[in-house]
């Protein structure tokens, strides 16, 4: 009789402490996930992301082929060269035409000088004062040029820039380290800027989104420690750490699969926690539930 009660006592105990803690909140896990998607077009060369796969941050995962935007590239340096040469050839005809207009002008006050004693004529005056003019305007048009092709010089080399921009971004640079969840792209297809190439999230951290009451909302507060339960699937009930990252603003209707304490709450209000997950056991979608206070 005494060892049956032992039994059922031991049983008891076991039960208990397998007995899930009374949650103050329910939710599901999620995580923080990144699509990745091509900056620039052509087709892909080389792509190494696989569902599953770790990838490391700054890893090249992808490569775009550039071949056409090297092409344009170099039309535009041939571009740019040629810019540059009309560029020195307008500021030599500049030069050259100062000269002129100070012979031109020389040659006015001369003329003027000459007419004032009578010693030169009104035709004489007017030709030197017209070669005089003459110059000045088109030194301005020779500046003006001057000046219109340098801005296409600065265009060419701005847009020599953009191209080289666009080779580099054909490199796919990972942005963070974490692991594939989807691919949506593979070697040989021909991708546009924008379009997604993989999703990628770190679960090394998940997040516990979970909804509390109005009434249990003054208990909550970033940075709070909290304790995280969920099925381990053998019926026992993992307790672990987690930190409260973010409580939201606004309330909300209780969305439909979300229990809380009272459930007669129609308005509910989101919480973010975040549980290390080192050993890979939480999954994204997996149920979970929040009390508030640390874990024992």
């Amino acid at each position: 009789m005494r060892y049956t009660v032992i039994a059922a006592g031991a049983l008891a105990c076991l039960a208990a402490c397998n007995r899930k803690p009374e949650a103050d909140a329910y939710g599901t896990f999620e995580a923080t996930e990144v699509v990745v998607a091509a900056q620039t077009s052509g087709q892909i060369q080389r792509f190494v992301p696989l569902e599953g796969m770790r990838l490391t941050r700054g890893a090249v995962v992808a490569v775009i082929d550039t071949t056409q935007l090297a092409l344009q590239r170099d039309q535009l340096i041939a571009q740019r060269r040629a810019g540059g040469a009309r560029s020195t050839e307008a500021r030599k005809q500049v030069n050259v035409l100062v000269v002129q207009r100070d012979v031109a002008r020389r040659a006015y006050e001369r003329t003027r000088r000459l007419f004032a004693v009578q010693a030169a004529t009104a035709q004489q005056l007017d030709q030197t004062e017209r070669d005089y003019k003459t110059l000045l305007a088109q030194i301005e048009a020779a500046r003006a040029q001057t000046q219109s092709v340098a801005l296409d010089v600065t265009s060419t080399d701005a847009r020599v820039a953009q191209i080289a921009d666009q080779i580099a971004k054909a490199s796919v640079v990972n942005p963070e380290s974490g692991t594939v969840l989807t691919t949506y792209s593979r070697a040989g297809e021909v991708v546009q800027p924008g379009q997604p190439l993989y999703k990628i999230a770190n679960l090394d951290t998940l997040i516990l989104r979970a909804y509390v009451s109005e009434s249990q909302l003054a208990s909550v507060k970033i940075g709070q420690q909290v304790a995280v339960h969920v099925d381990n699937g053998k019926n026992q009930i993992a307790a672990l750490h987690g930190v409260v990252t973010w409580v939201a603003d606004k309330a909300e209707f209780t969305p439909t699969p979300i229990q809380t304490r009272d459930e007669r709450a129609d308005l509910v209000y989101a919480v973010k926690i975040s549980v290390p997950n080192t050993d890979g056991s939480l999954k994204i979608g997996m149920p979970g539930d929040m009390s508030l206070g640390p874990s024992k």
